[in-house]
C-alpha cells in the first residue's frame, strides 16, 4: 500500500502556517455565503459573521489541545482516532468531514460558475453555472493529477492577491456608503427570528473551518506545541476582520432585499452602486482567482485525507482498474463527487449540507476529546461543553429553518449521515471478522 506521509518536520514557520490557514479560509466563502446568510440573519448578518467566528473560535480549543500535544499530519482524523480509537465513530465523523470539504469544493466550482456569468449579458442562462462549475473542477483534476508543486505556488500567489482583493472592495464599498457603517435603507422590515439568526450564523461557520487546515500540518510546523494555536487563533482574528469589513460594505451597499435577490453573486451585485461595471469586473475577477486557487488546493488536500484514511484501514479502497497509487484513486472520486454535486444541487442546498455535515462531525470531536482526551491534553471543560451547546444551538435552528423551506434537503442530511454511520460500522465489523 502507497503510504502519503510525505510530510517535512519543522518545514513550516508561524508566519507561513498563519499565511496558509488565512489564505484558505479567505477566498472563495466569503463570495458563495455572504449572500445566503444575509437571507437568514437579515439586516444582522454582520453580526452572524461576528458570532460565527467566537463559536469557530471555541471549537478550536479542542482542535489546539490536542494537536499541541500530539502534532501530525493526520488532522481530524488523528483527533477521532485518539479520542475513540479505530471505531465507527471516527470513521463516520472523518468520512462527514471529508464529504463536508468535497461539498465545499462544488460550492466553490458554483460560486466560480454564478460569478463569471456576471461579465456577461446571460439572463435566463442559468444552465451554463453548472457547466462552468463542473469545467473548472476537470481543470482542477487535470492540474492536481500532473503534480503539486504547481498547486504550491499558485497557491502563494493567489492568497495575497484574493485577500488584498476583497479588502480593496470592502474598502470601496464603505467609501461609497460614506464609512457609516450603516445599513442600506428601502429594505424588508427587520422580522428576522433568533432562530433565522442562529441558522444564518450556522452557515457562516462554513467560512471559518478552513482554520482545520492547520491541525492537518500539524507535524510541518516548527515548534507546533506553541505554533499550532498561535497559528489557528492568528488566523481567525484576521479573517474575522476581513469579514466584517465585507459584510458591512454589502450591507451598507444594499438593501436586504437586494442582496437576497443576488445571494448567489451579491459581492458582485454591491461592487456596482460603488465603482459601477469597473467594479463589478474587478469583484468577478477577485471572485474567479479566488474560487479557481481554492479549489486547486481543497481538492487536493481532500484526496491527501482520503488516502491517509485509507492508510488508517478506517475506510476500503478500491483501484477500479485504475493504475498508480491510492491518493490518484480518491484524486478521481473527490472530483467526481464533486461534479456530481455542483452539477445538480444549487448554491443554497450545497451550503446546507455542508454546513449540517461539519457541526454533526465538530460536536462529535467535542464529545470524544471531552469524554476521553480532556485529562490527557489538559482541556477545561467549560470550554468543551460550550463549544458543543454552540455547535448544536446552530445546528438544531439551522435543521428547524431549513426543515420547513426545504424538507429535502434535510431528508438528504439524515439519510446520508444514517448510511455513512452504518457503512462504518458493516465495514470496520467485516475487518474484525476476516
Amino acid at each position: 500500500m502507497e503510504s502519503n506521509n510525505n510530510y517535512k518536520s519543522g518545514s513550516l514557520s508561524l508566519t507561513a502556517t498563519i499565511a496558509m490557514g488565512t489564505g484558505v479560509m479567505i477566498g472563495a466563502g466569503i463570495f458563495a455565503l455572504t449572500g445566503q446568510v444575509a437571507e437568514y440573519a437579515g439586516p444582522m448578518f454582520p453580526l452572524a459573521f461576528l458570532l460565527a467566528a467566537v463559536i469557530s473560535a471555541f471549537s478550536a480549543y479542542t482542535y489546539i489541545k490536542v494537536t499541541s500535544k500530539y502534532p501530525s499530519a493526520g488532522g481530524i482524523a488523528m483527533i477521532l482516532q485518539k479520542a475513540y480509537g479505530k471505531t465507527m465513530m471516527t470513521g463516520a465523523c472523518a468520512l462527514l468531514m471529508a464529504f463536508s470539504m468535497i461539498i465545499n469544493e462544488s460550492l466553490v466550482a458554483r460560486t466560480f460558475g454564478t460569478y463569471t456569468l456576471q461579465l456577461f449579458d446571460a439572463e435566463g442562462q442559468a444552465w451554463l453555472v453548472p457547466v462552468l462549475a463542473v469545467g473548472l473542477i476537470v481543470v482542477a483534476f487535470l492540474i492536481n493529477i500532473a503534480g503539486n508543486r504547481l498547486i504550491g505556488a499558485v497557491s502563494k500567489v493567489t492568497a495575497v492577491i484574493k485577500i488584498l482583493g476583497i479588502i480593496a472592495f470592502a474598502a470601496a464599498a464603505l467609501w461609497a456608503a460614506g464609512f457609516s457603517f450603516e445599513p442600506a435603507t428601502g429594505g424588508v422590515i427587520d422580522d428576522t427570528s433568533a432562530t433565522g439568526f442562529l441558522a444564518g450564523v450556522a452557515l457562516a461557520i462554513l467560512a471559518y473551518k478552513g482554520f482545520t487546515t492547520i491541525t492537518n500540518s500539524g507535524d510541518e510546523v516548527v515548534d507546533p506545541h506553541k505554533n499550532v494555536g498561535r497559528a489557528i487563533m492568528l488566523s481567525l482574528g484576521i479573517c474575522v476582520i476581513v469579514y466584517m469589513l465585507v459584510a458591512f460594505g454589502v450591507g451598507s451597499t444594499l438593501t436586504i432585499d437586494e442582496i437576497v435577490r443576488a445571494k448567489d453573486y451579491a459581492l458582485a451585485e454591491a461592487a456596482r452602486p460603488a465603482l459601477g461595471d469597473y467594479g463589478v469586473w474587478f469583484t468577478v475577477a477577485i471572485a474567479i482567482i479566488a474560487t479557481s486557487s481554492g479549489l486547486l488546493a481543497s481538492v487536493f488536500a481532500v484526496s491527501r485525507m482520503l488516502a491517509m484514511l485509507t492508510d488508517m484501514n478506517i475506510i476500503p479502497h478500491s483501484h477500479f482498474g485504475m493504475p498508480g497509487g491510492i491518493q490518484k484513486h480518491t484524486l478521481v472520486y473527490t472530483v467526481v463527487l464533486a461534479a456530481v454535486l455542483a452539477a445538480f444541487f444549487d448554491l443554497s442546498r450545497i451550503a446546507s449540507l455542508g454546513a449540517i455535515y461539519y457541526l454533526v462531525m465538530d460536536i462529535a470531536v467535542h464529545w470524544g476529546v471531552w469524554r476521553h482526551l480532556r485529562s490527557d491534553v489538559g482541556a477545561r471543560t467549560w470550554v468543551l461543553v460550550t463549544a458543543m451547546v454552540l455547535d448544536a444551538l446552530a445546528l438544531t435552528a439551522f435543521l428547524a429553518i431549513k426543515g420547513t423551506a426545504d424538507p429535502l434537503i434535510v431528508g438528504i442530511a439524515i439519510v446520508s449521515i444514517t448510511l455513512i454511520f452504518s457503512f462504518e460500522r458493516y465495514y470496520l465489523a467485516s475487518r474484525r471478522t476476516r
